[in-house]
């Protein structure tokens, strides 16, 4: 058994989880078996966009756009996907704009990097 499922979780628990590409702090409100119910009371990290089966393709025939979970929106959860939050819970507006601006210089960062790099391979084919 794995260690999260080993933990003793109780409805009123404060926990992080993760929810397709997201992470969120939350409060456990009842184990299904396998699952628990949380309830989002914050967002750590904003859901990725696009298509997970093809990663940085923008060529795909459905570029999903994936909102973060709402602020105490329920949803269902693998225990093996829950861990105990430690410290406050951050106010929901505030992480969710923060967890927004840390994905969109994720990307722009990577775009820079892209960029850059067909630069240097643009420099090597005119040398070839």
């Amino acid at each position: 058994m794995q260690e999260q499922q080993k933990r003793n979780y109780e409805p009123g628990t404060l926990v992080a989880f993760t929810n397709k590409t997201g992470r969120y702090a939350g409060e456990l409100m009842e184990i299904n078996g396998a699952r628990a119910l949380v309830k989002t009371l914050a967002v750590l990290k904003h859901p990725e966009q696009g298509d997970l089966h093809n990663p940085y393709n923008p060529d795909v025939a459905m570029f999903h756009e994936r909102r973060a979970l709402s602020y105490t929106e329920k949803t269902n959860v693998l225990l093996g996907d829950i861990e105990p939050f430690h410290g406050d819970v951050p106010d929901y507006k505030e992480s969710r704009a923060r967890a927004l601006a840390v994905e969109i210089e994720s990307l722009d960062r990577l775009k820079r990097w892209a960029e850059r790099g067909i630069d240097a391979l643009r420099t090597l084919e005119k040398e070839y």
